[in-house]
């Protein structure tokens, strides 16, 4: 019959056995990230290896990042629980949270997403103001695109410009770079598209500001944000903020890694900031 300390040594045992079992099945655990694909496949993978290997560092688990074909499916893919992180805009964000039934959880954005803008380009002479664009033909980014078609489409409309019946033709390049090439090969007389990336493309001379330029510039709006399915542990959801929070230009990986992902620093969100970009969907009729 086992004494008293050997029946507490016993069960401490067990207990360590049982713990190591869970610490290493978390270890062998792949976490899936995804963002929506406002840019092309290339940029995108370019920009999430860095990431994936910080944070399977920094979450002690093997990190893989799953691209999507379209806008719809980062939705459906963190709808679902089939990727554990997703990069949303501002409108697949709400998206998302309508179709989860407000489960879609917004961990940390950018501190440039808190004010975020939209540009709307040409290289038509003619075109000085948003009133210059009826008649014209403009191109989108992705139909559900915050910054590259709702926010645009929405400040038009504050514009008194219905883009269904003042345009000559609106049309959708899929992408924000898309868009950029459109205008700049004369396919479209104007586009509209995050400025973010805009500005990236002039700062890598990708476009010739002689030819192209910015002609209106959207009030600021919330964007952007890494969001979570409610039902991850809460434990886990912190660990994620925390390795973003922590994400500092004075280290070389840090500098590195912020760089790519075209930000100062990384800061809290909520789904409450979100509530504007819902508004504008739904007026517009883009949310039903």
């Amino acid at each position: 019959m086992l004494t008293t300390s050997r029946r507490f040594a016993a069960r401490a045992l067990l207990a360590c056995t049982v713990l190591g079992f869970a610490t290493q099945s978390y270890a062998q655990q792949v976490f899936k990230i995804t963002a929506i694909p406002d840019e092309s496949p290339t940029e995108l993978a370019r920009k999430a290896a860095p990431l994936v290997a910080y944070l399977s560092q920094k979450l002690g688990m093997k990190v893989v990042f799953t691209p999507v074909s379209d806008y719809a499916a980062a939705v459906e893919t963190l709808v679902n629980k089939q990727v554990d992180l997703a990069w949303f805009g501002g409108f697949t964000f709400v998206q998302a949270n309508v179709r989860s039934g407000g489960k879609a959880v917004p961990l940390v954005q950018r501190a440039e997403d808190a004010n975020f803008k939209s540009v709307f380009i040409t290289s038509q002479p003619d075109i000085q103001t948003l009133a210059n664009l009826k008649g014209k033909t403009l191109s989108f980014g992705s139909a559900s695109s915050t910054s590259g078609h709702l926010m645009p489409r929405n400040y038009l409309l504050e514009a008194k410009i219905n883009p269904d019946t003042d345009l000559k033709r609106v049309a959708f390049s899929g992408a924000h770079d898309a868009t950029i090439a459109a205008v700049a090969a004369g396919k479209v007389d104007a586009g509209a598209l995050n400025i973010s990336v805009w500005n990236k493309f002039v700062t890598d001379k990708k476009v010739d500001t002689s030819k192209v330029r910015v002609f209106y510039t959207t009030p600021a709006y919330f964007d952007y944000n890494w969001t979570v399915h409610a039902d991850m542990p809460q434990a886990l959801q912190d660990k994620i903020t925390r390795a973003f929070l922590d994400l500092n230009s004075s280290t070389p990986e840090g500098k590195a890694l912020l760089e790519l992902q075209r930000a100062s620093r990384f800061i809290p969100t909520q789904a409450a900031n979100y509530k504007g970009i819902e508004a504008a969907a739904r007026s517009a009729g883009l949310l039903k």
